[in-house]
């Protein structure tokens, strides 16, 4: 299918918080441009590919038995159903970072549990232990991707797959109990959970910490995901308040001093978090590191 967006659009932008750099096993962008992403849907494993043309219209196409649902969620994913109206730069570098990245916009992918898996294996750990965690489990739990894309795509492990892991495996990816227990409780109860998607905001959060383990930062980062939720800031964590403290105030924040400053922008928080983040500002770095822990040593 091709799909002409009626807006600005800066695909790899758009795609970027599915992915974790070059790494990820289950999106994959090649030298040619394109995009692949290895999912599961409702109706199965799936596998699609997104190639921006020189005209601005996106090619798509698909394969395994969640093909039909994923080009259907082509429009939604690339931000058609995103609405910024009414959105007022209130700092000077916010409304520069808007200027500066018009093609930005909040994706909406409709499934809430690969975001989960990955957002839960992210909990209290650096990105290279979550990612080589993540990694482990899509290529030993996952299955390869439908289709011709790129051999390393990975489709994440499913539900069932995450309940039939046992212990010495999971310690052998490095993934801890209270981690591992949460995983297992949401793959349990994971067809309810997709129901986050139809609530969105505040309800649909609060729906996904329904789940014991998943808490205000877990449920933030999967309704980004999922439905594009441009109020949901991840409060927790590591590097984002000092980020937009740095970025709006000059200085570093907490949780509770990041709220009072993005207050006036309330409900789409999380967008000015992602122009500040898109526009390159960052955590400082300065102080100590954050030891790397191996579980598997442990």
């Amino acid at each position: 299918m091709r799909f002409r967006p009626a807006f600005e659009l800066d695909l790899d932008t758009v795609l970027g918080p599915l992915s974790r750099g070059s790494r990820s096993p289950n999106v994959v962008r090649t030298e040619a441009g394109v995009t692949w992403l290895a999912v599961n849907t409702a109706d199965g494993a799936g596998t699609l590919a997104l190639l921006r043309r020189a005209d601005g219209e996106i090619e798509a196409e698909a394969w395994g038995p969640g093909a039909e649902r994923l080009l259907e969620g082509v429009p939604a994913m690339l931000g058609a159903h995103d609405d910024d109206s009414g959105f007022v730069a209130h700092h000077d570098v916010v409304a520069s970072a808007r200027r500066r990245n018009p093609g930005l916009r909040l994706g909406s992918t409709g499934r809430v549990w690969d975001a989960l898996v990955l957002a839960v294996l992210e909990q209290k750990v650096t990105s290279t232990e979550a990612l080589r965690s993540w990694g482990e489990l899509c290529r030993w739990f996952g299955e390869p991707a439908p289709g011709p894309g790129p051999s390393r795509l990975r489709v994440p492990p499913t539900p069932v797959a995450i309940r039939s892991i046992v212990d010495w495996k999971w310690h052998r990816a490095g993934v801890d109990l209270k981690r591992r227990t949460t995983l297992i409780a949401a793959a349990r109860v994971a067809p309810r959970l997709e129901k986050a998607v139809e609530l969105k905001g505040v309800e649909g959060r609060a729906w996904l910490r329904k789940v014991p383990g998943i808490g205000v930062w877990t449920a933030a980062e999967i309704a980004q995901r999922a439905w594009g939720d441009p109020d949901a800031v991840s409060f927790g964590d590591y590097n984002i308040p000092s980020m937009v403290g740095h970025a709006l105030v000059g200085t570093k924040l907490d949780d509770a001093g990041m709220s009072e400053v993005l207050a006036p922008y309330s409900p789409q928080r999380q967008r000015v978090v992602r122009y500040l983040s898109t526009a390159g500002f960052r955590r400082p770095r300065f102080g100590p590191k954050i030891e790397l822990r191996d579980y598997r040593a442990m």
